[in-house]
């Protein structure tokens, strides 16, 4: 019963809070600038959208290439289809139960590949530790790039005072769960200890890699082609065309935060998206429709990779 409810606040408490972001966003707007977002929505150039989702589908091949060398070091095999259609799978389970689909990836290669569920759960926590690092190394580069408009973006949204609350109280429950991890001796704690061993392998995968620049190189690639869709599609609108490197970097890390801590960022991405563009002069307004414009577009790619991927893994695998 607990686990049901969790499993439901999971879910319903995200969406609870982008609609609670969406109604807050438009409650703000008189009935003219209504009309005014949709008047961006109608002019925009939609060919910078297909080119952004273009983007997005080479980056998705690119993951699923990546993950066959991970699991080439543990000496199981996966082709290139039931992987990309395993990360296709993934995104759009995302957009329903948080972090489900990085379990829906491992089942996939399990079932079609043989691959234990334990060792292509491991390696798929090890991308995901890279990508935290990268998006980790983007943040500092918006700090660099731009540190008065984060500094400023940050305090407006959260008090100093509340901030370092916040930090500390965060150190101090990491340090809390790590100790009772260590030192518990209770069923459940114990439990997890022998389901994290079964990962080790998966993680560790990548320090003894053979390929490590192929791997590295699609890491590149795939945060590349994420920064590349949102660079792309300011162009679909003039206000923001002439928006700078350091404020595509700092937009992008912005919303980049929404989607990660976030189902998926629905309603929260356009809400920071048009809150950090108005530190580099585009109204709200302006900046409301892009935020939703790069969100659906993205989400779009998402659903219909996923729903293809669903309907031709069977096919791709009639003999198993």
């Amino acid at each position: 019963m607990k686990q049901q409810i969790s499993k439901w606040l999971s879910i319903l408490l995200p969406v609870l809070l982008g609609v609670y972001l969406i109604y807050y966003s438009y409650h703000q707007f008189t009935p003219e600038q209504i009309k005014e977002i949709e008047g961006y929505f109608k002019n925009a150039d939609y060919t910078y959208i297909f080119i952004a989702g273009f983007i997005a589908v080479l980056g998705n091949a690119s993951r699923a290439y990546r993950w066959k060398f991970s699991l080439e070091q543990m000496g199981y095999t996966s082709s290139f289809q039931n992987n990309f259609m395993a990360v296709n799978i993934g995104y759009l389970l995302n957009l329903t139960v948080p972090r489900s689909g990085e379990i829906s990836r491992a089942l996939v290669v399990k079932k079609y590949n043989g691959i234990p569920f334990d060792k292509g759960f491991g390696s798929i926590v090890a991308e995901r530790i890279v990508d935290m690092v990268i998006l980790l190394l983007f943040m500092l580069l918006a700090v660099t790039l731009q540190f008065d408009v984060v500094k400023a973006f940050i305090l407006d949204k959260i008090p100093l005072k509340k901030l370092l609350i916040l930090v500390v109280a965060g150190l101090v429950a990491f340090v809390v769960l790590i100790l009772i991890y260590m030192y518990s001796r209770s069923k459940l704690i114990l439990s997890l200890k022998q389901k994290v061993s079964g990962l080790k392998e998966g993680i560790f995968s990548l320090v003894h890699m053979e390929k490590k620049w192929a791997y590295f190189f699609h890491t590149i690639f795939i945060w590349l082609s994420f920064i590349g869709m949102f660079y792309v599609t300011i162009f679909a609108f003039p206000e923001t065309s002439h928006l700078s490197i350091g404020a595509v970097v700092t937009s992008f890390v912005v919303g980049s935060i929404a989607i990660a801590f976030t189902n998926s960022g629905f309603g929260s991405y356009p809400f920071l998206i048009s809150k950090i563009l108005l530190f580099y002069s585009i109204s709200e307004t302006v900046g409301n429709a892009f935020g939703w414009i790069v969100w659906t577009s993205q989400m779009l790619v998402l659903v219909l990779l996923g729903v293809l991927s669903f309907l031709f893994l069977p096919v791709f695998n009639r003999s198993k």
